[in-house]
Protein backbone atom coordinates (compact mmCIF):
# COMPACT_ATOMS: atom_id res chain seq x y z
CA UNK A 1 0.00 0.00 0.00
CA UNK A 2 1.25 3.32 -0.75
CA UNK A 3 2.19 5.90 2.01
CA UNK A 4 -0.29 8.41 2.25
CA UNK A 5 1.07 12.08 1.32
CA UNK A 6 -1.80 13.88 0.56
CA UNK A 7 -5.37 14.07 2.91
CA UNK A 8 -8.24 16.36 2.76
CA UNK A 9 -11.96 17.12 3.58
CA UNK A 10 -14.14 16.53 0.46
CA UNK A 11 -18.15 18.11 1.24
CA UNK A 12 -20.57 16.31 -0.82
CA UNK A 13 -23.76 18.75 -0.92
CA UNK A 14 -26.61 18.73 -2.88
CA UNK A 15 -30.20 18.68 -2.23
CA UNK A 16 -32.19 15.64 -1.19
CA UNK A 17 -32.61 12.39 -2.71
CA UNK A 18 -30.03 13.05 -4.78
CA UNK A 19 -28.25 10.31 -4.59
CA UNK A 20 -25.30 11.78 -1.91
CA UNK A 21 -25.33 8.86 0.01
CA UNK A 22 -25.44 6.43 -2.38
CA UNK A 23 -22.07 8.62 -3.73
CA UNK A 24 -20.09 8.11 -0.48
CA UNK A 25 -21.28 4.38 0.05
CA UNK A 26 -20.10 3.26 -3.37
CA UNK A 27 -17.11 5.23 -2.90
CA UNK A 28 -15.88 4.26 0.72
CA UNK A 29 -17.34 0.53 -0.30
CA UNK A 30 -18.82 0.08 2.74
CA UNK A 31 -22.12 1.40 3.88
CA UNK A 32 -21.84 3.98 6.02
CA UNK A 33 -25.01 6.66 4.70
CA UNK A 34 -28.32 5.10 4.65
CA UNK A 35 -29.84 5.03 1.18
CA UNK A 36 -33.74 4.78 0.76
CA UNK A 37 -35.86 6.83 -1.91
CA UNK A 38 -37.49 9.16 0.50
CA UNK A 39 -36.11 12.62 0.78
CA UNK A 40 -33.84 13.75 4.46
CA UNK A 41 -33.26 10.58 5.07
CA UNK A 42 -29.75 11.65 6.78
CA UNK A 43 -29.53 13.87 9.85
CA UNK A 44 -26.39 14.62 10.34
CA UNK A 45 -22.88 14.93 8.42
CA UNK A 46 -21.40 11.18 8.30
CA UNK A 47 -17.41 10.96 7.46
CA UNK A 48 -16.70 8.54 5.04
CA UNK A 49 -13.18 8.02 4.30
CA UNK A 50 -11.40 6.49 1.10
CA UNK A 51 -7.81 5.62 0.55
CA UNK A 52 -6.50 5.74 -2.74
CA UNK A 53 -2.61 5.45 -3.62
CA UNK A 54 -0.77 8.30 -2.23
CA UNK A 55 -4.68 9.90 -1.04
CA UNK A 56 -6.81 9.84 1.67
CA UNK A 57 -10.28 11.33 0.93
CA UNK A 58 -12.04 12.27 4.26
CA UNK A 59 -15.84 12.46 2.96
CA UNK A 60 -18.22 14.93 4.71
CA UNK A 61 -21.91 13.50 3.47
CA UNK A 62 -24.23 15.86 4.60
CA UNK A 63 -28.09 16.42 4.74
CA UNK A 64 -30.02 17.41 1.75
CA UNK A 65 -30.20 21.03 1.58
CA UNK A 66 -34.85 21.58 2.15
CA UNK A 67 -37.12 24.06 2.92
CA UNK A 68 -36.64 23.30 7.15
CA UNK A 69 -40.40 22.45 8.93
CA UNK A 70 -39.48 21.35 12.40
CA UNK A 71 -36.37 22.25 14.75
CA UNK A 72 -34.72 19.06 13.34
CA UNK A 73 -35.44 20.29 10.14
CA UNK A 74 -33.68 24.11 10.92
CA UNK A 75 -30.97 21.06 12.37
CA UNK A 76 -30.04 19.36 8.83
CA UNK A 77 -30.14 22.70 6.73
CA UNK A 78 -27.78 24.11 9.29
CA UNK A 79 -25.17 21.07 8.78
CA UNK A 80 -25.88 21.17 5.18
CA UNK A 81 -24.80 24.98 5.42
CA UNK A 82 -21.86 24.72 7.39
CA UNK A 83 -20.50 21.18 5.43
CA UNK A 84 -19.35 23.44 2.87
CA UNK A 85 -17.14 25.49 5.26
CA UNK A 86 -13.75 24.48 5.95
CA UNK A 87 -13.04 22.01 3.81
CA UNK A 88 -10.61 21.67 1.03
CA UNK A 89 -12.97 21.20 -1.65
CA UNK A 90 -17.19 20.56 -2.32
CA UNK A 91 -18.55 17.80 -4.57
CA UNK A 92 -22.16 19.15 -5.71
CA UNK A 93 -24.70 16.56 -6.44
CA UNK A 94 -27.40 17.67 -9.23
CA UNK A 95 -30.10 15.55 -10.90
CA UNK A 96 -29.68 15.79 -14.71
CA UNK A 97 -32.27 18.60 -15.40
CA UNK A 98 -31.39 21.34 -17.32
CA UNK A 99 -32.23 24.10 -14.35
CA UNK A 100 -30.49 25.47 -11.13
CA UNK A 101 -32.98 25.20 -8.56
CA UNK A 102 -32.73 26.92 -5.00
CA UNK A 103 -31.02 24.44 -3.03
CA UNK A 104 -28.29 24.54 -5.82
CA UNK A 105 -28.63 28.04 -6.09
CA UNK A 106 -27.84 28.39 -2.08
CA UNK A 107 -25.22 25.91 -2.13
CA UNK A 108 -23.59 27.49 -5.19
CA UNK A 109 -23.59 30.78 -3.36
CA UNK A 110 -22.26 29.09 -0.37
CA UNK A 111 -19.13 27.56 -2.92
CA UNK A 112 -18.52 30.70 -4.34
CA UNK A 113 -18.38 32.72 -1.32
CA UNK A 114 -15.52 30.45 0.30
CA UNK A 115 -13.86 30.10 -2.94
CA UNK A 116 -12.99 26.56 -2.08
CA UNK A 117 -12.76 24.42 -5.72
CA UNK A 118 -15.84 22.75 -6.68
CA UNK A 119 -16.54 19.48 -9.00
CA UNK A 120 -19.89 19.16 -10.62
CA UNK A 121 -21.31 15.57 -10.56
CA UNK A 122 -24.10 15.01 -12.51
CA UNK A 123 -25.98 11.73 -10.99
CA UNK A 124 -28.41 9.42 -11.88
CA UNK A 125 -27.11 9.69 -15.83
CA UNK A 126 -28.66 5.80 -16.35
CA UNK A 127 -31.98 7.80 -16.09
CA UNK A 128 -31.80 9.83 -19.21
CA UNK A 129 -30.47 9.66 -22.74
CA UNK A 130 -26.96 11.06 -23.35
CA UNK A 131 -27.58 13.82 -25.67
CA UNK A 132 -29.91 15.40 -22.93
CA UNK A 133 -26.94 15.91 -20.68
CA UNK A 134 -25.55 18.65 -22.71
CA UNK A 135 -27.80 21.38 -22.06
CA UNK A 136 -27.46 19.99 -17.95
CA UNK A 137 -23.80 20.63 -18.22
CA UNK A 138 -23.83 23.89 -20.01
CA UNK A 139 -26.77 25.15 -17.66
CA UNK A 140 -24.27 24.54 -14.89
CA UNK A 141 -20.85 25.70 -16.67
CA UNK A 142 -22.21 29.43 -17.09
CA UNK A 143 -22.79 29.11 -13.10
CA UNK A 144 -19.36 28.59 -11.68
CA UNK A 145 -15.41 27.51 -12.91
CA UNK A 146 -15.97 24.02 -12.21
CA UNK A 147 -12.57 21.56 -11.43
CA UNK A 148 -14.51 19.19 -13.55
CA UNK A 149 -18.32 18.09 -14.46
CA UNK A 150 -18.60 14.63 -14.27
CA UNK A 151 -21.91 12.64 -15.58
CA UNK A 152 -21.68 9.54 -13.09
CA UNK A 153 -24.18 6.96 -11.96
CA UNK A 154 -23.48 6.31 -7.78
CA UNK A 155 -25.88 3.48 -8.20
CA UNK A 156 -24.39 1.72 -11.26
CA UNK A 157 -20.28 2.76 -10.21
CA UNK A 158 -20.36 4.32 -13.61
CA UNK A 159 -17.55 7.08 -13.13
CA UNK A 160 -16.74 6.74 -9.45
CA UNK A 161 -12.58 6.15 -10.33
CA UNK A 162 -12.90 9.29 -12.58
CA UNK A 163 -14.35 11.26 -9.43
CA UNK A 164 -11.83 10.34 -7.47
CA UNK A 165 -9.36 11.25 -10.47
CA UNK A 166 -10.71 14.47 -10.27
CA UNK A 167 -10.21 15.11 -6.66
CA UNK A 168 -7.11 13.63 -6.01
CA UNK A 169 -4.81 17.11 -7.60
CA UNK A 170 -7.77 19.28 -4.81
CA UNK A 171 -6.14 17.30 -1.48
CA UNK A 172 -3.09 19.36 0.26
CA UNK A 173 0.06 17.68 1.29
CA UNK A 174 -0.50 16.32 4.57
CA UNK A 175 -0.37 12.66 6.89
CA UNK A 176 -2.98 10.30 6.88
CA UNK A 177 -5.83 11.68 9.07
CA UNK A 178 -7.77 8.14 9.86
CA UNK A 179 -6.18 4.50 10.68
CA UNK A 180 -6.12 1.59 7.68
CA UNK A 181 -9.03 -0.20 7.28
CA UNK A 182 -11.17 2.67 9.13
CA UNK A 183 -14.22 3.68 6.84
CA UNK A 184 -15.97 6.02 9.33
CA UNK A 185 -15.54 7.97 12.26
CA UNK A 186 -19.05 7.03 13.43
CA UNK A 187 -19.59 4.34 16.09
CA UNK A 188 -20.47 0.37 15.23
CA UNK A 189 -23.44 1.32 17.50
CA UNK A 190 -24.74 4.16 15.91
CA UNK A 191 -23.99 2.39 11.93
CA UNK A 192 -26.09 0.02 14.00
CA UNK A 193 -29.34 2.01 14.75
CA UNK A 194 -28.69 4.29 11.47
CA UNK A 195 -29.44 0.96 9.76
CA UNK A 196 -32.27 0.07 12.09
CA UNK A 197 -33.75 3.81 11.26
CA UNK A 198 -33.01 2.99 7.28
CA UNK A 199 -35.12 -0.11 7.64
CA UNK A 200 -38.63 2.24 8.95
CA UNK A 201 -38.13 4.48 5.98
CA UNK A 202 -38.01 1.31 3.25
CA UNK A 203 -41.03 -0.39 5.57
CA UNK A 204 -43.27 2.53 6.15
CA UNK A 205 -44.68 5.43 4.01
CA UNK A 206 -45.24 8.71 3.69
CA UNK A 207 -44.41 11.42 7.08
CA UNK A 208 -44.50 8.51 9.69
CA UNK A 209 -40.91 7.34 9.23
CA UNK A 210 -39.53 10.91 9.38
CA UNK A 211 -41.12 11.53 12.94
CA UNK A 212 -39.14 8.27 14.36
CA UNK A 213 -35.89 8.34 15.73
CA UNK A 214 -33.54 5.05 17.01
CA UNK A 215 -31.82 4.75 20.31
CA UNK A 216 -29.62 1.90 20.80
CA UNK A 217 -29.57 1.22 24.77
CA UNK A 218 -27.53 -2.18 24.92
CA UNK A 219 -24.48 -2.68 22.33
CA UNK A 220 -22.30 -5.56 24.01
CA UNK A 221 -20.19 -8.73 22.16
CA UNK A 222 -21.12 -11.95 23.98
CA UNK A 223 -18.76 -14.71 24.87
CA UNK A 224 -20.10 -16.41 21.83
CA UNK A 225 -18.91 -13.69 19.83
CA UNK A 226 -22.58 -12.75 19.25
CA UNK A 227 -23.09 -8.42 19.17
CA UNK A 228 -26.25 -8.49 21.56
CA UNK A 229 -28.17 -5.35 20.26
CA UNK A 230 -31.10 -3.45 22.16
CA UNK A 231 -32.75 -0.70 20.66
CA UNK A 232 -35.81 1.95 21.24
CA UNK A 233 -37.90 3.31 18.21
CA UNK A 234 -39.57 6.71 18.95
CA UNK A 235 -42.64 7.42 17.05
CA UNK A 236 -44.31 10.86 17.82
CA UNK A 237 -47.75 9.81 18.16
CA UNK A 238 -49.71 6.87 19.33
CA UNK A 239 -51.19 5.78 16.35
CA UNK A 240 -48.03 5.72 14.81
CA UNK A 241 -46.81 3.17 16.93
CA UNK A 242 -49.75 0.93 16.06
CA UNK A 243 -48.17 1.32 12.56
CA UNK A 244 -44.23 0.59 13.51
CA UNK A 245 -45.90 -2.42 15.42
CA UNK A 246 -48.26 -3.68 12.71
CA UNK A 247 -50.75 -6.46 12.76
CA UNK A 248 -49.56 -9.08 15.98
CA UNK A 249 -46.24 -7.40 15.53
CA UNK A 250 -45.75 -8.69 11.83
CA UNK A 251 -44.58 -4.77 10.97
CA UNK A 252 -42.04 -4.36 13.81
CA UNK A 253 -40.63 -8.05 13.25
CA UNK A 254 -40.02 -7.60 9.03
CA UNK A 255 -38.39 -3.91 9.82
CA UNK A 256 -35.91 -5.81 12.57
CA UNK A 257 -35.39 -8.87 10.40
CA UNK A 258 -33.75 -6.73 7.86
CA UNK A 259 -31.71 -4.16 10.40
CA UNK A 260 -30.49 -7.47 11.61
CA UNK A 261 -29.40 -8.80 8.34
CA UNK A 262 -27.61 -6.00 7.46
CA UNK A 263 -26.01 -4.96 10.67
CA UNK A 264 -24.59 -8.73 10.38
CA UNK A 265 -23.04 -8.48 6.86
CA UNK A 266 -21.36 -4.78 8.07
CA UNK A 267 -20.02 -6.31 11.66
CA UNK A 268 -19.07 -9.90 9.77
CA UNK A 269 -20.39 -11.32 12.93
CA UNK A 270 -24.24 -12.74 14.33
CA UNK A 271 -26.45 -10.11 15.94
CA UNK A 272 -28.98 -10.88 18.60
CA UNK A 273 -31.63 -7.84 17.94
CA UNK A 274 -34.43 -6.68 20.58
CA UNK A 275 -36.49 -3.65 19.38
CA UNK A 276 -39.55 -1.71 21.22
CA UNK A 277 -41.77 1.20 20.55
CA UNK A 278 -42.21 4.11 22.20
CA UNK A 279 -44.14 7.58 22.16
CA UNK A 280 -42.37 10.92 22.15
CA UNK A 281 -44.74 13.33 21.37
CA UNK A 282 -43.37 16.16 19.02
CA UNK A 283 -40.11 15.49 19.85
CA UNK A 284 -38.76 17.00 16.57
CA UNK A 285 -39.54 20.18 17.68
CA UNK A 286 -37.74 19.86 21.37
CA UNK A 287 -34.44 20.97 21.11
CA UNK A 288 -34.01 18.95 24.30
CA UNK A 289 -35.03 15.34 22.39
CA UNK A 290 -33.18 16.85 19.56
CA UNK A 291 -29.81 16.87 21.48
CA UNK A 292 -31.26 13.09 23.37
CA UNK A 293 -30.65 11.54 19.98
CA UNK A 294 -27.48 13.54 19.25
CA UNK A 295 -28.27 15.63 17.15
CA UNK A 296 -25.74 18.39 17.94
CA UNK A 297 -24.12 21.11 16.54
CA UNK A 298 -21.19 19.96 14.32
Amino acid sequence: MSEITKSGMIAIVGRPNVGKFTLTNALVGDKVAIVTDKPQTTRSRITGVVNRGNCQFVLLDTPGLHRARTRLGDYMVKVARQSVADVDAAVLVVEPIPRVGPPERELLERIKALGCPAVLVINKIDTVKKESLLAVIDCYRRELDWQAVLPLSAKGGDGLEELLDALAPLLPEGPQLFPDGMTSDQPERQLAAEILREKLLLCLDKEIPHGTAVEVTRWSEREDGVIEMHATIYCEKASHKGIVIGKNGAMLKRISTLARQDVEEFMGAKVYLETWVKVKENWRDSAAQIRNFGFTDQ
